[in-house]
């Protein structure tokens, strides 16, 4: 059972739809999932992080890529904190 990890064909995504999903995500925030996930991250608890969003999405690597984007939020956070004091 060997086989690519490249699922599909890559192709850049729509303006629009990225648009549209930052707006989405400005408007309601994150989902219960990513907020528990975020609050771990903040702990330093990063292997439980993993576990955890792992079992909601699914598939491990689906999960490593969450979980380093809502690193990136969260240090994007605490630069913006940074910066305002």
């Amino acid at each position: 059972m060997t086989g690519s990890l490249i699922k599909a064909h890559k192709v850049t995504k729509n303006m629009r739809t990225k648009f549209l999903w930052d707006m989405i995500l400005e408007v309601y925030g994150f989902a219960s999932c990513q907020q528990r996930t975020m609050l771990l991250l903040m702990v330093s608890k990063d292997e439980k992080a993993l576990k955890f969003i792992k079992k909601r999405m699914g598939t491990h690597t689906h999960s490593k890529r969450k979980r380093e984007v809502l690193s990136k939020v969260l240090a994007a956070v605490r630069k913006a904190a940074a910066k305002k004091d």
